[in-house]
């Protein structure tokens, strides 16, 4: 039987910890060292330290938004199989959360402007305005009708790498941030895709058209691994070609190259324990794929600054 958490104090410290769900953050950390090390050359710790804040309580946000509504919207029942929430576990009270909410929104956007204010880039103002808005609507609206694959991709993968290259360079954009992008974003859609996966039929009561729901559990499954593999080759291309463009010795590309199948590697054996696993058995494989995600983002970034740093 799965141990539960015990919370002393209602709208404590530690209630507040659990509901910003600390291992959720990796999967925004790990794009903003990608950009950040694509960026290596023009490299502004300012810039990136505040495009790092930003991603960190852009996702809390989203958790919080994501803990609130689904309470309301009574998606979090009985026989919910994930992690346990906040404020259905009674850890936080759903006014304490809609106030958080607000606040993390608004620290999000002070952030953003920090950064508009430095750089003068007023087209980000734009990006910042749909980070929030594509918060709010994905648990609201997007994740009942299966396009919350698509909004990890964009938000977890394209904007993040993208833009925090943009702001360091000061308006540029290249073709390995394009690949590093999608691949950053396929390899976290892989958190969503095992949440999914675990919580179909709950999900299928619950009105929510999620691919698994609509396409099966072995489809499931199988784009588990495929995403992993495809966020591989996307990896190895992006850093490729940034080798290629900076003349770097075979030696080193090679080298570079090869980081990302240790993320790889990783990948199919946590591939391999989903396979076994179901129920609530299957939030081990959701940490695991968390830290998998984490060395993603570690070995693009370590590979991609080799390419760029050494001459």
């Amino acid at each position: 039987m799965e141990k539960k958490t015990e919370i002393d104090k209602v709208n404590g410290v530690k209630a507040w910890l659990l509901a910003a769900r600390p291992k959720t953050l990796t999967g925004a950390i790990a794009p903003v060292l990608v950009g950040g090390a694509l960026a290596a050359a023009s490299f502004s710790w300012v810039l990136f330290a505040l495009c790092l804040l930003f991603a960190v309580v852009m996702q809390i946000d989203a958790n919080f938004v994501n803990d609130y509504f689904d309470f309301t919207h009574g998606t979090d029942r009985q026989d919910r199989l994930g992690p346990e929430r906040a404020c259905a576990q009674g850890w936080v009270t759903p006014s304490a959360m809609k106030f958080a909410i607000i606040i993390t929104t608004i620290a999000a956007c002070v952030v953003g402007l920090g950064i508009v204010a430095i750089t003068h880039q007023w087209e980000l103002i734009v990006v910042g305005v749909a980070c929030v808005v594509g918060c709010f609507i994905y648990t609201t609206h997007l994740s009942y009708m299966g396009w919350g694959d698509v909004l990890v991709v964009v938000f977890f993968g394209l904007v993040p790498v993208g833009f925090t290259y943009y702001v360091i360079t000061c308006g540029d954009f290249s073709l390995p941030t394009l690949l590093a992008g999608i691949g950053m974003g396929l390899a976290t859609d892989n958190l969503l895709m095992v949440n999914n996966y675990r919580d179909v039929e709950q999900d299928r009561i619950s009105g929510k058209r999620t691919l698994i729901v609509r396409f099966g559990r072995r489809f499931g499954l199988n784009a588990y691994l495929w995403l992993g593999i495809v966020a591989t080759i996307m990896a190895v291309a992006a850093i490729l070609s940034i080798c290629h463009a900076s003349l770097q010795a075979p030696r080193v590309s090679i080298i570079s190259a090869l980081l990302p199948l240790v993320y790889l590697a990783f990948h199919v054996f946590t591939y391999t324990a989903m396979k076994r696993m179901q129920g609530r058995a299957l939030n081990q494989v959701l940490g695991r794929t968390a830290l998998c995600i984490f060395l993603y983002g570690v070995l693009l970034a370590s590979a991609i600054t080799l390419c760029i740093s050494v001459k």
